[in-house]
């Protein structure tokens, strides 16, 4: 135990100040005695109330993430909180004389406490109880204290707490605190906070603090922020300033809570039915528990950083956690690195986690296995589930299996949830059922939504609703979406659109496609634009092409381009058909193709034409067909004229009647053209039907 002295006051004060005590602060006094007297029988560990800032320093959140991956709230963290002080006063001053000289300096005072000098006495026993020759200090601490040395009153209270006397011990640093001792003020305000009177332990800690003792300063935040008083940042700060590294985390902690909006998760995928997730969580950690997440107050934000830092460069491996993850969020991932790895050695489970996941990003997943499965073997819940997905990934599931249960048993209901997925992944439907029903209990929305799911797909609308409800109300998007689907099948297409919107409010691709189609629907052009905007930019290729047919309508045709001028640039609508196009857009395609054609730029045409036909559009055949005969190329245009009528183009089979006749081929002509006249539509069928007559009558001539 280390301990922190009051050398400055001391020097300066030397002696009790007996005479001068104000009114109220004797009153004060008579009252802490005669509670006192009410914990007699209370006896304390050996921690003395000047070494730990301990019990009543918690964590009161989770960094970094994964999503209802927490520990408990009230976890103490008292590696992290014994500081470089412990109490005993004229330490300083003892150490420093007998480095100096050693054992002769020893001997010096010695000589002179044992003939009766006061500072000598003082001196010694302080060395004496910095060794633990608790039996050796006690004389001269209670010789000096007895000349009235405020600085051994003080170090006798420490000795007799180490003893197991605290009541003995709180009345000798009382006399000290009344003498103008900060350090036995603070030991003081301690001993009546662990036994519950709060208004004595905050009387005794301002004493300390406001004489800049830092462990005073930290304990009294550590009893305000405890009653949600605001005052404890200024103390916590005052504590940080004096070098206090819990203090400077917990500074951190407050100002980046204060600065830090509450974080909204988004889900949802693109997808046209009902969607339960298809990858195990984590697949990257999440923003949920303690972790750092910008906030709209960014000057705070970065104070935050700063306190962060400073703990961390003193060895505070929470500290070097969240500053890891600020860095990282930031884009600063070599450094990023550096701390979590700090973090991780000194045993903090989650640093070790979250330098996993940066290893696995960088490709090294040899490397991120081996920190995850230290993080794992530490009880980290998150860690057990990304090695769980990655021994799915490799197709080993029995070893996923394992890890996904190890996550459940650390109580990251996520374990519960992955190993679901990894049953309906291998269609064992029942189980599946039965750890997503687990996971769903627990809370977990997507585990919700998932069991709707499932049973949905058995036949069982009624029973997937609340389900589905449940995880929606919880905040999954994609719940809500599905929710939609389910309405719009009953044909309730108002509450069905109260889902989609609800879900397309949250970023929901394919929602915010539905919406948009029903606000065209109802020629509400304006609002359905917004949303077909939102979701073509968030990847839906049907939003594209169906935005860009809005744009289309709005703007006149194009006219032929005049001989030997320019190509006309390409318009927005046909900016979003090309973008709906690339990503396999049949009748995107086909648009673009045509607007290219227009244009007159043929190559891109056929270019267009052809990936629509190849894809299986009857209209990309038709067209493609139509440009190859142009170009002379009439047998590859009656392939592509032969695909489309075969899958009921009607254009294309007159096409190939009309071929047939002009080649003399009078059966085939008339065989095409019952086709023509079957497919249609009126005046195609009109055309073939005439043309069918005439090629009877050359044939019957």
């Amino acid at each position: 135990m280390v301990f922190m002295g009051d050398r400055s006051t001391l020097l300066k004060t030397g002696r009790f100040a007996r005479g001068h005590v104000h009114p109220a602060e004797k009153l004060v006094d008579e009252v802490f005695a005669a509670a006192a007297e009410q914990y007699k029988d209370t006896i304390e560990s050996a921690q003395t109330s000047e070494t730990v800032e301990s019990a009543q320093t918690v964590e009161n959140a989770q960094p970094v993430k994964n999503a209802e991956n927490a520990e408990s709230a009230a976890t103490a963290e008292t590696a992290e909180i014994i500081e470089t002080a412990d109490g005993v006063e004229n330490a300083e001053r003892a150490e420093t004389e007998a480095s100096a000289d050693g054992a002769e300096t020893e001997a010096r005072h010695r000589r002179a406490a044992d003939a009766g000098d006061t500072a000598s006495m003082s001196v010694l026993g302080a060395l004496l109880l910095r060794r633990g020759d608790l039996a050796g200090a006690e004389p001269y601490l209670r010789g000096a204290t007895a000349d009235g040395d405020r600085a051994a009153a003080n170090n006798l209270g420490v000795l007799l707490h180490q003893r197991g006397y605290p009541d003995e011990a709180a009345g000798w640093w009382r006399t000290a605190a009344v003498a103008g001792s900060a350090a036995a003020a603070h030991a003081l305000g301690r001993h009546f906070r662990e036994r519950g009177d709060e208004p004595a332990a905050e009387y005794w800690l301002r004493q300390s603090a406001e004489q800049g003792h830092a462990l005073g300063a930290y304990a009294l935040a550590d009893l305000l922020e405890h009653r949600s008083d605001v005052g404890a940042e200024r103390w916590l700060r005052a504590a940080a300033e004096q070098g206090h590294r819990e203090a400077a985390y917990r500074l951190a902690r407050l100002l980046e809570r204060n600065a830090t909006d509450a974080a909204h998760e988004v889900f949802g995928r693109p997808g046209l039915g009902p969607r339960t997730g298809a990858e195990p969580v984590p697949a990257r950690r999440t923003a949920e528990g303690d972790g750092p997440v910008a906030g709209p107050d960014h000057a705070r934000g970065g104070e935050a950083e700063q306190w962060y830092r400073q703990a961390a460069a003193r060895g505070h491996r929470r500290a070097a956690l969240h500053l890891g993850a600020i860095l990282e969020q930031r884009g600063e991932l070599k450094e990023a690195g550096r701390w979590y790895l700090m973090s991780a050695k000194a045993g903090e489970a989650r640093a070790a986690c979250a330098l996993g996941f940066l290893l696995r990003d960088a490709g090294d997943r040899e490397s991120a296995a081996v920190w995850w499965l230290r993080a794992a073997q530490d009880g980290d819940g998150n860690a057990a589930n990304a090695l769980g997905a990655l021994h799915a990934a490799r197709g080993e599931q029995q070893t996923a299996e394992r890890w996904y249960r190890a996550a459940m048993d650390a109580g990251d209901v996520n374990g519960a949830y992955n190993l679901g997925l990894l049953c309906a992944a291998q269609d064992r439907t029942a189980q599946a059922e039965q750890w997503y029903r687990r996971a769903a209990y627990a809370g977990h929305r997507e585990a919700a939504n998932a069991l709707a799911v499932l049973l949905l797909q058995a036949g069982d609308p009624a029973g997937a609703e609340p389900w589905f409800s449940k995880a929606a109300e919880a905040g999954s998007v994609d719940a809500a979406f599905n929710l939609g689907i389910l309405y719009a099948g009953r044909d309730e297409d108002r509450t069905a659109l109260l889902w989609y919107e609800r879900a397309a409010a949250a970023g929901h691709t394919e929602a915010a496609l539905q919406v948009g189609m029903a606000l065209l629907h109802h020629g509400e052009e304006q609002e359905a634009e917004r949303h077909l905007r939102c979701a073509a930019g968030g990847g839906s290729a049907e939003a594209a092409f169906r935005l860009a047919g809005l744009l289309d309508a709005r703007q006149p045709p194009p006219g032929p381009p005049a001989l030997g001028e320019p190509l006309p640039e390409k318009t927005e609508c046909e900016e979003w058909y090309e973008r709906a196009a690339e990503q396999g857009h049949r009748r995107a395609q086909v648009r673009v193709g045509m607007l290219a054609a227009s244009r007159g730029d043929v190559e891109s045409a056929g270019h267009w034409y052809r990936a629509a036909a190849e894809s299986g559009s009857r209209n990309g055949a038709f067209n493609l067909g139509l440009l190859l005969a142009r170009e002379g190329s009439e047998r590859e245009a009656a392939l592509w004229w032969t695909r489309a009528a075969a899958d009921g183009h009607g254009r294309a089979a007159l096409r190939l009647a009309l071929l047939a006749a002009r080649r003399g081929e009078l059966a085939e002509g008339q065989r095409w053209c019952a086709r023509a006249v079957e497919l249609g539509p009126a005046e195609v069928a009109e055309r073939a039907a005439r043309l069918r007559e005439a090629l009877h009558q050359e044939l019957t001539a």
